[in-house]
């Protein structure tokens, strides 16, 4: 148990909850027994008869079972005959477990798992037994459902006294919190989810379970925003007339609202002598970075120095060139030709020349650089600043908390802190996974940006879709304009998967049955020279290219000099080429929802209207093609990322991943319980302002320990 299902304690088994319950009725339809799926049946034994083969060698028990509404068979080999055959005589009734098959065209269950109910005598019995609930718990093959609920019964002993094996529970809820908001005690949840007679019971227990889930997790986030706001930082305001006057002044457009008012909430934070925490979420395109330049420019103003981190070469140089282009000679500080309240702004990953690099560590560490962009080689032990006083990290989710901290370590006292993502994140998963962080949306595209239109090519069941999506992508460059082709794979070597399932989900069970590898980068690219787009400029880019062999690349393709790239994900985030307006996304269903959405955010980027095709072989009824329907249907961010957290599990979005800690939720459900977590944030806020160390709440900070492990507290820390 301990090693398929993580359950190593008394108090991992009482919290390890049924996933629903299945009431008699529903349990024992045979007649609605569905293939290849593991189900629980109750039923009687109607028929038992063992059969010899090979010469009386071999032998098989055939238990046939009937619960009125059909008829199934089960089959035993072998030495596992002995047992069946001893305990499922005619008329006895049982509990089945297996996987159901198919064989001579009738359903049958082989080599089932089964626990027999006894024989139930009086009307009582009969009926206590059709209206009893029975817990399905999450289950493995190494462990049977009910093998778990026996394990659960034998902790709670005999009904009716199971005060007396929860009595030592550790209560994390304060009983003035438990009492104002009517919830039930935490022996009474546990009996009642365990062991409900009614389904009210349940409710009851999961509103209750729910709360201690929330509660725990806001109160460790409240703890870390106000040990935060304890931290000194030096307030940064801009000078007046200085380096941001000027930067506006050359701006050739006017900014949104959004951008403004957002700018107006980060200036009032960088102003504050403790340091700004802030996730800045806008849609891809609403122009987070002008936003973040701007905090930039504004802290080098008031005599600081601003770091961005990217999480790619491509996307550091990528800003890097923006940035520069936007600055113009307010980037070229101290140079000749360079405006007189510039700054120098500086690029530093780890491919770099040494010559070039031993000169920006020392532009960093004398000041004459205000900016800095650069990916991970910004945190390594060499780079010293000379006034660090805030840190922008572009796209929070392929950055590791570590690397974010050890950069926050380098000023001289902790900097500002503005995290930036173009993944849209719903309010509650922002208040349960960045609870640390206050919240900025740029919910606005700028002006001038086009619509995308977005179709699902079914590759598989109309190929001429597919033939015409070549055609498209052909008369948009005949246009003028330029378009991306993205897979999933690069392609020459035979264990990569690239870098698609970095954000997808996990293999769907569409993927399992689609055994034929994914699409990959350079084999894709050999195919369209030669084929449908033969008569056009197309390039490759992907991960494992040489920087500078990318950079070129990507240059030329900004240039308008190559009219078709061919490219992993390396594109998905940052990449900005105004005229680039198709892109064809193969294999789309390898890829996740909010992925999808971040690569179709890389065309229509300019006045002309963009077009996104989504190629797959997926069947018409499949969920794969149902996730790539969501996604062609809406450009709303916010809305896709709903519909991926609901076909995700939450523990996905507690940032598994980067903490390599099982989700500590199990019966809170980040999208649909928004008011107890709206809820328990408060109530958490409020404890927290009145005992920082909750002295006075013992049991809570046992819960507390026991939820924060060590890396769990240090994930929160640095998340």
């Amino acid at each position: 148990m301990a090693d398929h299902l993580d359950l190593h304690t008394v108090g991992d088994l009482l919290h390890h909850y049924p996933r629903r319950y299945a009431e008699r009725g529903e349990l024992t339809r045979l007649s609605d027994l569905p293939l290849d799926e593991h189900v629980t049946v109750v039923a009687q034994v109607a028929d038992a008869r063992v059969h010899t083969f090979n010469g009386g060698r071999g032998r098989r028990l055939e238990v046939t079972i009937t619960d009125g509404s059909g008829r199934l068979q089960l089959v035993f080999f072998g030495k596992g005959v002995h047992k069946p055959r001893s305990e499922l005589q005619p008329g006895t009734r049982a509990m089945f477990a297996g996987k159901v098959s198919v064989f001579n065209r009738k359903r049958q269950l082989a080599h089932p798992e089964f626990k027999t109910l006894g024989a139930e005598s009086g009307a009582e019995a009969v009926e206590a037994f059709a209206h009893q609930l029975l817990p399905l718990y999450p289950a493995c093959k190494q462990m049977e459902s009910w093998q778990i609920q026996q394990a659960i019964d034998t902790v709670l002993g005999p009904a009716g006294h199971e005060e007396t094996a929860l009595a030592g529970l550790v209560d994390p809820l304060p009983d003035s919190l438990r009492e104002g908001r009517g919830l039930a005690t935490l022996p009474e949840a546990l009996r009642k989810i365990h062991r409900p007679a009614t389904k009210t019971d349940i409710a009851m227990a999961r509103d209750r379970l729910k709360w201690d889930e929330a509660f725990v997790l806001q109160v460790a986030l409240a703890r870390r925003r106000r040990a935060d706001a304890q931290l000194p930082a030096a307030p940064r305001k801009p000078a007046r007339d200085g380096l941001l006057t000027a930067f506006d002044a050359r701006l050739p457009f006017t900014l949104t609202e959004g951008q403004r008012r957002v700018s107006e909430e980060i200036f009032a934070d960088l102003a504050t002598d403790h340091p700004m925490h802030r996730l800045l979420q806008g849609e891809v395109g609403s122009g987070k970075t002008m936003v973040a330049l701007r905090a930039m420019l504004g802290v080098v103003d008031a005599g600081g120095q601003a770091a961005m981190l990217a999480p790619t070469e491509v996307l550091a140089q990528q800003h890097h060139r923006s940035i520069t282009e936007m600055m113009g000679e307010l980037a070229a500080g101290g140079m000749l030709g360079g405006a007189e309240q510039g700054t120098k702004v500086v690029l530093l990953t780890g491919s770099m020349g040494a010559a070039a690099r031993r000169q920006a560590l020392l532009d960093l560490v004398t000041g004459e650089a205000g900016i800095v962009i650069g990916t991970h080689a910004l945190i390594e032990d060499k780079v010293q600043f000379h006034d660090l006083g805030l840190v922008v990290v572009d796209e929070q989710h392929r950055f590791g908390v570590e690397q974010r901290d050890a950069l926050r370590s380098k000023g001289k006292q902790p900097p500002h802190l503005l995290v930036m993502t173009a993944t849209p994140i719903p309010r509650t998963v922002a208040m349960t996974v960045f609870g640390d962080l206050e919240t900025s949306v740029l919910d606005q595209l700028p002006s001038g940006r086009s619509p995308i239109a977005s179709h699902v090519v079914p590759a598989k069941d109309k190929p001429h879709f597919l033939t015409r999506a070549w055609e498209r992508v052909r008369e948009e460059v005949a246009a003028g304009h330029q378009g991306y082709v993205v897979c999933p794979r690069i392609g020459d070597d035979a264990g990569d998967e690239g870098d698609a399932s970095k954000g997808a989900a996990g293999p769907s069970p569409e993927d399992e049955a689609e055994k034929r590898p994914p699409l990959a980068v350079v084999e894709v690219a050999e195919q369209l020279t030669k084929g449908p787009l033969s008569d056009l400029r197309v390039e490759v880019l992907h991960g494992r290219m040489q920087p500078e062999a990318k950079d070129d690349v990507m240059r030329r393709f900004a240039a308008g000099e190559v009219d078709v790239l061919v490219a992993t994900t390396v594109i998905e985030v940052g990449v900005n080429v105004p005229n680039a307006t198709a892109m064809v996304i193969m294999d789309a269903d390898r890829f996740g929802v909010s992925q999808l959405h971040q690569l179709r955010g890389r065309v229509g980027r300019g006045s002309a209207a963009g077009l996104c095709l989504l190629v797959t072989d997926m069947p018409e009824a499949s969920p794969a093609r149902a996730r790539l329907g969501a996604v062609a249907a809406t450009l709303d961010g916010f809305e896709l990322s709903r519909i991926d957290l609901e076909q995700r599990r939450e523990g996905d979005v507690l940032g598994q991943a980067q903490s390599g800690v099982r989700s500590s939720l199990r019966v809170l459900a980040v999208i649909d319980d928004e008011e107890v977590i709206a809820a328990a944030r408060e109530e958490a806020t409020a404890i927290v302002a009145d005992d920082p160390e909750l002295t006075g709440y013992p049991e809570l900070r046992t819960a507390l320990d026991a939820l924060l492990d060590k890396d769990r507290e240090e994930y929160l820390d640095k998340g």
